[in-house]
């Protein structure tokens, strides 16, 4: 039975071992990207927006943080599952937040 499977390559087809090297030049583009995001992250910060101040930031944090999943965590060259396994966390965690902010916004503040 082991002579069936002595020129049986047991990695084919499965792309579980192949691994995609990504260059230091891309680790630099992503890196000035970031570096470009945390400075317009300050400089909205000195603009009076008013209640959009927060949601310019959390945006611009959101970018940064899929720039880093992406490249930094190899997520873009994973397979299928790795990708819904990111994608079910993260849904995780926007129904997480979004059932914290229905309980704290129905709230009867100031009625005690």
């Amino acid at each position: 039975m082991s002579e069936q499977f002595e020129n049986h390559d047991l990695n084919a087809g499965h792309s579980e071992s192949e691994h995609h090297i990504v260059g230091p030049a891309t680790y630099a583009i992503i890196f000035g990207a970031l570096l470009v995001g945390t400075a317009i992250t300050i400089g909205a910060s000195y603009l009076e927006m008013g209640a959009w101040n927060p949601v310019v930031a959390i945006a611009i944090a959101c970018i940064k943080a899929t720039l880093v999943v992406l490249f930094f965590m190899h997520i873009k060259y994973s397979s299928k599952l790795m990708k819904l396994t990111v994608g079910a966390g993260v849904f995780t965690f926007l129904i997480l937040v979004g059932m914290s902010l229905s309980d704290y916004i129905s709230r009867a503040w100031g009625q005690w």
